[in-house]
């Protein structure tokens, strides 16, 4: 299993609403792409401006698959990321 955690820090607040809207459309197609264990959004309450990706992938096959599919081609990529910086963090479950 990979586990990558994805923060999102929206750079405009008043793109807030649109970020948190488009990720919770590319989250329901990622969570019915084939070998997706989990696909998690989480808005934060204390800083309204960010937003945690929690995914887990049943191998690198399934997460290349992710990056050419839907939610990241036609969501993520083209309207989600020019409005957000990005740290990802690949990460191990302990």
């Amino acid at each position: 299993m990979l586990y990558l955690n994805v923060l999102l820090t929206v750079k405009d607040s008043k793109d807030v609403e649109t970020v948190k809207n488009l990720l919770i459309e590319a989250g329901k197609h990622s969570r019915t792409e084939p070998g997706c264990a989990r696909f998690e959004v989480y808005h934060s309450t204390a800083e309204p401006t960010r937003f945690m990706l929690n995914e887990h992938w049943e191998s690198q096959a399934a997460i290349d698959g992710h990056r050419k599919g839907h939610a990241y081609t036609q969501i993520y990529q083209p309207q989600v990321l020019p409005l957000v910086d990005r740290e990802g963090h690949p990460s191990n479950l302990l």
